[in-house]
């Protein structure tokens, strides 16, 4: 389900002070890079990924391809940070940048 404009300005708001977790370099999505972005979006729900790629074209295929295969929505792009949101199936309190104070 598509997020709302005022859901996503919301999680804005909740990832401006996050800090990237996941980057992504000049190799593309690799099998250790997917496991970690899930993990990730597993424990914190809203995350941000560093994409290390100076093309703009690529940047935005690695994206669109990033929360494809990890079922995530993108909430924000501003050059090489990307804000993605994948609502938990059990969140953890103590990790979910969601339900933090």
């Amino acid at each position: 389900m598509p997020l709302t404009a005022d859901r996503k300005k919301a999680l804005r708001a909740r990832g401006h002070s996050l800090k990237p977790i996941v980057t992504v370099a000049d190799k593309g999505l690799t099998e250790g890079v997917l496991e970690e972005l899930n993990r990730a979006l597993e424990d914190h729900e809203l995350i941000k990924v560093k994409l290390a790629v100076n093309d703009r074209e690529v940047r935005h295929e690695l994206i669109a391809e990033l929360c494809q295969q990890s079922k995530s929505e993108l909430v924000q792009e501003i050059g090489k940070i990307a804000l993605i949101f994948r609502k938990a199936a059990k969140p953890n309190a103590r990790l979910s940048n969601l339900l933090r104070p």
